[in-house]
């Protein structure tokens, strides 16, 4: 397939070695770091990956019922949650917890719904200053019911005031990251921050959840990694099967192709051959953010220097820990945790 764009892998990418002293302190770390030209720069022992997340902010509300009514009907919640939420926002709180450092880009309002979701955010240690606020907008939120399995029926509302032109994002601050992650929900920002992220030589993963088409695919052509949600994979490639999916992904993308599977695990294409990693059996209390915290945490394990095949290993093991707690993002591990489970044999 033709493209009128370059392609994003023209560079060599920025990449880390990381050497952990104590698996279990999420800053312990001895990094020598790559620069695009291959000369080695050794960093304070301290110095973690800095990984820009861009895309989608929300407050959630979560009520826990018995099951998801497929009628309308009344219902009575038998728990409630409020806490901040969003694709890439949530992302960028796991790569906090995980023990990176994280930038998040998007857009709220200038209401008092807004100030929490930045509060909430900046509480995890995230960097929010690159975040514009559009007076006279909402800000995104959404109502979501989790059933006693662990799934969940999500009804989010995004003020369509809400600015798309990109143009007054921080592209120089790409100068001292080491990798992007973006989701589907800002497509305009989002290509803009991966063709700006591919100059600079960074890996860049794109977070392919349910979207329109169109935007699946032209940002997937310009990431690094371009990993799908099942749902989202289903839409880019009209294929509901997986491996069929991801064989037609990949003849249009010049990345790494793969697609989260929740308990069947990680799925990705690269040189040309299907590879698989399962994940850790637990029990699904609520499966909110976990692909969420799939994506942060596979965006940080690459810019530390681990293969798609450790990323995404210890994408499963953040994402199953995520998934046997209640409360959306509040359930998101810290680093030791996720440690302590990849230790584990599963």
């Amino acid at each position: 397939m033709e493209h009128s764009r370059p392609l994003p892998l023209l560079l060599p990418l920025r990449r880390s070695t990381w050497n952990i002293r104590d698996p279990t302190d999420p800053v312990a770390y001895n990094r020598r770091e790559q620069s695009p030209l291959g000369a080695p720069v050794l960093l304070p022992s301290d110095s973690m990956p800095r990984i820009l997340c861009l895309g989608m902010s929300a407050l959630d509300a979560i009520y826990r019922v018995p099951a998801i009514p497929s009628t309308p009907t009344k219902i009575l919640a038998t728990g409630f949650t409020e806490c901040g939420g969003g694709m890439a926002a949530n992302a960028s709180v796991a790569v906090a917890r995980l023990g990176g450092q994280a930038r998040y880009w998007g857009r709220v309002g200038g209401d008092d719904l807004g100030t929490r979701i930045l509060d909430q955010l900046t509480a995890e240690g995230v960097d929010v200053t690159g975040v514009r606020r559009i007076p006279g907008c909402v800000s995104p939120s959404a109502a979501i019911l989790v059933d006693a399995q662990g799934e969940r029926l999500v009804c989010a509302y995004n003020d369509p005031n809400l600015d798309t032109d990109p143009s007054w994002l921080p592209l120089e601050q790409f100068a001292d990251c080491h990798a992007l992650l973006a989701d589907v929900r800002w497509p305009a920002g989002a290509a803009v921050a991966f063709d700006a992220a591919a100059r600079h030589g960074l890996i860049t993963v794109f977070d392919g959840d349910v979207g329109p088409p169109e935007a699946l695919l032209d940002l997937a052509r310009r990431a690094t990694h371009a990993i799908f949600s099942q749902l989202g994979l289903a839409q880019a490639s009209g294929t509901s099967y997986p491996g069929e999916g991801l064989m037609a992904i990949e003849r249009q993308v010049p990345g790494v192709v793969g697609v989260t599977l929740g308990p069947d695990g990680f799925l990705w294409r690269e040189g040309a051959r299907e590879r698989r990693i399962p994940a850790p059996k637990v029990v699904a209390i609520d499966t909110l953010a976990a692909g969420d915290v799939w994506h942060g945490a596979f965006a940080l394990a690459l810019a530390e220097g681990r293969d798609v095949a450790n990323s995404g290993r210890f994408a499963n093991a953040a994402a199953a820990i995520k998934c046997s707690r209640a409360g959306g993002r509040l359930g998101t591990p810290r680093r030791h945790e996720v440690m302590a489970l990849l230790s584990a044999k599963w």
